[in-house]
């Protein structure tokens, strides 16, 4: 994604989870997306915090960046009932656009039950940033629905805003990166627990000339409502990107891959609690457009 300033550089926190992506080729190391991040379970979201970066390649020229991904989770087969109303697939749609005064980002995810679209949810972010600027300014919005169990119970998920800072860093061949960011986040109509922060960590690390991809995001917030009063989120992500092969097409751009949602006090079990460590990895595939 090019700005025409290298040091201009955009980091966006999106869910639970994560795309994170280099285009390939010329474009190999010009936009990555870190996906992130958290979508839903039956009785909280499981929030995709998603990262968008961008890295500036001369030669690229791409302003925008649309890509779709679709994930099978296996945590059913791991934790059998304590995680049963986990939806099984999850497909995602992102976008990400730059101009000269900083850059947008936006994601939904889609919770795909039996013969139901059980949930939605997505982030709407903007980053600020001029050339001079050393750190980005991030605004952020997130929310979502629940079908809940299909008998009138369905919900809106708290509405999420969040502001604050980002600090972006690049190699020099900007096949490794990483972001760091502090925020303040509001949840509305969450009573005395509106208020809190949220620390958030992405890198990305790309090898073998692009054939591979190793990203991810780790998030760190502050709830009252758990045990330690914190909660901690982490999506490490590695892609094989078939277009990197010498005998596929450049613009044949599906990747393949997996995702593993380490999390603690977050996901709810379906005895209602969310103070246990899970960690919970998906097949997945996704195709850049």
């Amino acid at each position: 994604m090019c700005l025409c300033v290298p040091k201009f550089l955009g980091a966006f926190q999106m869910r639970r989870a994560f795309f994170y992506q280099m285009c390939r080729g010329m474009s190999d190391i010009g936009l990555f997306y870190i996906l992130l991040p958290p979508f839903l379970e039956s009785k909280v979201m499981k929030k995709k915090f998603f990262y968008a970066g961008v890295f500036c390649l001369w030669a690229s020229g791409c302003l925008a960046q649309l890509n779709v991904q679709l994930h099978y989770d296996l945590g059913h087969k791991m934790y059998g009932h304590a995680i049963a109303s986990r939806q099984h697939l999850t497909a995602t749609v992102e976008n990400f656009s730059a101009d000269r005064w900083g850059s947008t980002y936006f994601f939904v995810d889609a919770d795909l039950g039996d013969n139901v679209l059980r949930g939605a949810y997505g982030e709407l972010a903007r980053e600020f940033q001029t050339a001079k600027m050393p750190v980005a300014f991030h605004v952020e919005y997130n929310g979502g629905l629940s079908y809940g169990s299909g008998h009138g119970d369905g919900y809106a998920f708290g509405d999420a805003y969040l502001a604050g800072m980002a600090y972006n860093w690049n190699g020099k061949d900007f096949t490794k990166g990483f972001s760091v960011q502090a925020l303040y986040k509001y949840t509305a109509k969450s009573g005395p627990y509106c208020h809190g922060w949220q620390l958030t960590g992405v890198w990305r690390y790309g090898f073998l000339k692009g054939l591979c991809s190793f990203t991810g995001f780790v998030d760190l917030w502050h709830d009252n409502r758990v045990n330690g009063n914190l909660v901690l989120v982490s999506e490490p992500q590695f892609w094989f990107n078939l277009a990197a092969l010498k005998k596929v097409s450049d613009d044949f751009r599906l990747s393949v891959g997996t995702e593993v949602e380490i999390s603690n006090n977050f996901v709810y079990t379906e005895e209602g609690c969310n103070n246990r460590f899970l960690a919970i990895p998906t097949l997945a595939c996704k195709w850049e457009f």
